[in-house]
């Protein structure tokens, strides 16, 4: 069914028409009956922004979540969990998983996306969550309508590695749900799962979990076939052709040295490897190791031939992006699959590639430069009343031909004259570097971009289908616009196929 969806979702993509990319919506998809009634999650209201705070302090007085993963660690390995973090599944020597990344609005962009998901992971072993299950704060009380509820219906286990989101609260949330784990009793939290000081003071607490409404919630995925328990926020699954590793990366993007010696025992040895983490490794034309505690960085270990990792796929940015890196005589896809569900990142701000030794023709991303830009034109003309600012799809296409030099990924069918209207207002929104300009750069990107959120189509959302054969690992990306037309046959952004012999 994949392989003939695959095919269907090549022609019905963003990089063929405007209308696969969603521009040309004739109706709404059917997700908006999936939807719970009451108000959609906003990243607009300012308490929102506020409950979410702790991103910003760890940056200003560093980050806490090694030393609390480790009391989560210890407290595991006493309950009896599996001190190598490994997950029990029987898979066959043929198996496919989905990857959702950032999914956990709980809001219209998250809905979106669950058709396609079911469609296109009916016959999957498994999914895997990477980074993010739940904003603003990782709470346990709001798994019903961003977890349970969306993805009620789909009949196979969810596993997970925690984003900087979900630590918000500890990560009490995320270790009960995926875990089974109790909360941390007072003695073990050291700083009770906070700082201390002036960091402390100012530091989002957690919540206590409401479990008859955890319970309630817990009904919607109640069936046997649906229910998988992970041993940890970082964990390993092993199968006769590959071995997945997921990583937990915390809130600033970096391994404790305990995380970092088990990465480097279950990295060992000849088997193809597929890392999962919460933080990806190149991004936006940008290279980002993560380093480990005590020395080295995690991709010291996926670069090592000894290791033989084939593929590292990365959350916490919200859009699609791949760079084929050459690494030796090999090459390593470096995947961002953030797209499932928050609001969409610009990748118009992406200059032309050079990371990696990763030319721009073999670059990779969702949604295309060209549709971002008009996107976010059409975002902030409606919000400042600018119509000028305003770029129509081929215009914004044009612009980007422009500033990245090669030729739109879509095919331009009507004759563009690029004015300096165009040129200013493309300049404004970050398309090309400049003092002054729109929210949309690496500053907005990590402290105000969720004010970029929207809650009608296009969305742009994306997720991963990932099958394993003895020959090859195939990733594909699909796309969720919120239009009825690519829920019936979801897009096909970019697939590779990496050879496993």
């Amino acid at each position: 069914m994949v392989e003939v969806a695959a095919e269907r979702g090549k022609q019905a993509s963003s990089r063929v028409s405007e209308a696969g990319a969603g521009w040309d919506c004739e109706r709404i998809g059917t997700f908006r009956a999936l939807q719970p009634t009451r108000s959609s999650f906003s990243w607009l209201n300012p308490r929102i922004l506020w409950r979410s705070r702790n991103d910003v302090l760890s940056a200003l007085f560093g980050d806490p979540s090694g030393q609390v993963r480790g009391r989560w660690m210890r407290a595991q390995r006493a309950r009896g969990a599996d001190p190598g973090c490994r997950i029990d599944r029987e898979l066959g020597p043929e198996f496919s998983f989905l990857l959702l990344g950032d999914p956990g609005e709980g809001d219209a962009s998250q809905y979106s996306t669950v058709p396609g998901i079911l469609k296109i992971g009916e016959d999957t072993d498994f999914a895997v969550i990477a980074s993010d299950v739940i904003y603003p704060t990782g709470s346990g009380n709001e798994y019903g309508d961003k977890f349970y509820r969306p993805y009620k219906d789909y009949r196979a286990p969810i596993y997970a590695i925690p984003g900087n989101h979900d630590w918000y609260d500890g990560l009490g949330g995320f270790m009960r749900v995926f875990c089974g784990a109790q909360p941390l009793k007072a003695r073990e939290e050291g700083f009770r799962l906070s700082p201390t000081g002036l960091r402390g003071l100012l530091w989002s607490k957690p919540e206590k979990i409401d479990e008859r409404r955890l319970a309630e919630a817990g009904k919607l995925r109640a069936a046997p076939e649906q229910q998988g328990v992970q041993p940890g926020p970082y964990w390993v699954i092993e199968s006769e052709h590959l071995v997945i590793v997921g990583i937990d990366t915390g809130i600033s993007g970096g391994l404790d040295r305990e995380q970092g010696e088990w990465l480097r025992r279950v990295s060992a040895g000849p088997k193809p490897k597929l890392l999962v983490t919460g933080k990806p490794i190149y991004v936006r034309d940008e290279y980002k190791p993560c380093p480990i505690e005590g020395g080295g960085t995690v991709d010291d270990l996926v670069r090592d031939p000894a290791n033989n990792y084939v593929a590292a796929i990365g959350g916490d940015v919200h859009n699609y992006q791949r760079y084929p890196v050459k690494a030796g005589g090999r090459v390593i896809q470096y995947i961002v699959a953030g797209g499932s569900g928050a609001f969409t990142h610009a990748t118009h701000t992406i200059r032309r590639i050079s990371v990696g030794g990763v030319h721009e023709d073999e670059f990779r991303c969702y949604p295309l430069r060209g549709d971002s830009l008009s996107f976010y034109s059409r975002l902030y003309a409606k919000r400042l009343r600018m119509k000028w600012l305003y770029l129509r799809p081929a215009e914004a296409a044009c612009i980007m031909r422009e500033q990245i030099g090669n030729d739109p990924v879509r095919p331009v069918t009507e004759e563009i004259r690029v004015t300096r209207r165009m040129r200013w207002a493309a300049r404004l929104l970050g398309s090309w570097p400049m003092p002054l300009r729109l929210p949309v750069g690496r500053v907005f990107h990590r402290y105000l971009s969720e004010l970029s959120d929207w809650d009608t189509p296009p969305f742009f959302k994306s997720f991963l289908h990932i099958s394993v054969n003895a020959d090859e690992l195939r990733i594909r990306c699909f796309a969720a616009t919120g239009c009825l037309a690519q829920e019936l046959d979801p897009p096909l952004e970019d697939e590779v196929s990496i050879s496993l012999r």
